[in-house]
C-alpha cells in the first residue's frame, strides 16, 4: 500500500517538477551538443516500513530524511560548489557524488519539499539571465529550507556535522554560518533535467544549474569560500550525505 502510494506521488511529482520549470532558460553549463547524456529511469524501492531507495539515494518517508553517498574531493583552494557529480565541475567542489541529480530530486519531490525558486534570476527576452527574480510565497520558503549535514568514519567513530562547518570565508576566517540551504529544483532543458546534465548539485556561489543553493551573504562571490583546513578529513575520505528539514529557519511557523 505504501510503495503504492509513494509510485502515485512520483508520477505526481514528475508533472509537478514539469509544471514548475514553464518558463525555461538557457543555463550556461549545459553540455556540448554532441556530449552524450544518459538517460535516467528511476524506480522506488522498498526496504521496510518507511525506508525507499532510489538508485543509490536512500529516504525515510516518516523523518523525511535523504542519505546519498559521497567522497571528500578537496582540502583547498577556492569552492564554488559544496556537492558535484564526478563528472562535474570538480575542481570547483569539496565533494563529488557519483548519484544521478534526477533521483535526488525525486526523493525530495517524493517527501514533499516544495522547491524555492527565489534564488534562480528571471529570464529576459533574449534568454539571457536578469537582476530579477520571483515572488515566492513564504510557506514555499519555508518548506525549501533544508539542511546539509555529512557523517564519516572518525578513527573507528561515526561523526556528523552541518557540512557548513567543513566551508570557511576567506577574510573572515571562520566557517559558514550553519543556516539553511535552498532546495530550488533548477531547470528543464530540451527534455532533461539541468543538474543531471551539469553535475551542479549543491552550488555555495548561487547557479541557475544548481538543484540546491546556499542563501547566506557572500553567495554571489565567488572568491570568499575556502575548504576549511582543519576541520576536514583528507581527500578520498568516503562520507554520507545527509539532508534533512530545516527547523530553525525565521520563515517556519511559530507553533
Amino acid at each position: 500500500m505504501i510503495l503504492r502510494l509513494a509510485t502515485l506521488i512520483l508520477v505526481a511529482g514528475l508533472y509537478q517538477l514539469a509544471a514548475q520549470n514553464r518558463d525555461l532558460v538557457k543555463p550556461g553549463s549545459l553540455p556540448a551538443p554532441d556530449q552524450p547524456t544518459a538517460s535516467v529511469k528511476p524506480s522506488v524501492e522498498k526496504l521496510d516500513a518507511t525506508h525507499y531507495r532510489i538508485g543509490k539515494v536512500t529516504f525515510d518517508q516518516k523523518t523525511r530524511e535523504i542519505r546519498f553517498p559521497a567522497t571528500v574531493n578537496m582540502t583547498e583552494g577556492l569552492l564554488e560548489y559544496l556537492v558535484v557529480h564526478e563528472n562535474g565541475k570538480v575542481h570547483e567542489s569539496l565533494l563529488v557524488t557519483d548519484i544521478s541529480a534526477t533521483h535526488l530530486n525525486l526523493a525530495l519531490t517524493l517527501l514533499r519539499y516544495p522547491a524555492s525558486r527565489e534564488l534562480y534570476g528571471l529570464p529576459n527576452e533574449t534568454g539571457g539571465i536578469t537582476d530579477n527574480y520571483p515572488v515566492v510565497p513564504e510557506e514555499i520558503k519555508a518548506g525549501s529550507r533544508i539542511a546539509i549535514e555529512v557523517e564519516w568514519m572518525d578513527q573507528g567513530k561515526i561523526r556528523r556535522l552541518p557540512a557548513n562547518e567543513w566551508i570557511q570565508h576567506a577574510v573572515k576566517t571562520t566557517s559558514m554560518p550553519t543556516g539553511p540551504w535552498v532546495y530550488g529544483g533548477s531547470e528543464l532543458y530540451d527534455g532533461q533535467f539541468v543538474p543531471e546534465s551539469s553535475g551542479e548539485i549543491v552550488a555555495i556561489f548561487v547557479s541557475q544549474s544548481s538543484m540546491i543553493n546556499y542563501p547566506g551573504d557572500d553567495n554571489r562571490d565567488d572568491n570568499v569560500w575556502l575548504p576549511f583546513p582543519k576541520r576536514i578529513p583528507e581527500v578520498g575520505t568516503e562520507l554520507t550525505i545527509i539532508i534533512t528539514p530545516y527547523s530553525k529557519s525565521p520563515l517556519l511557523p511559530k507553533p
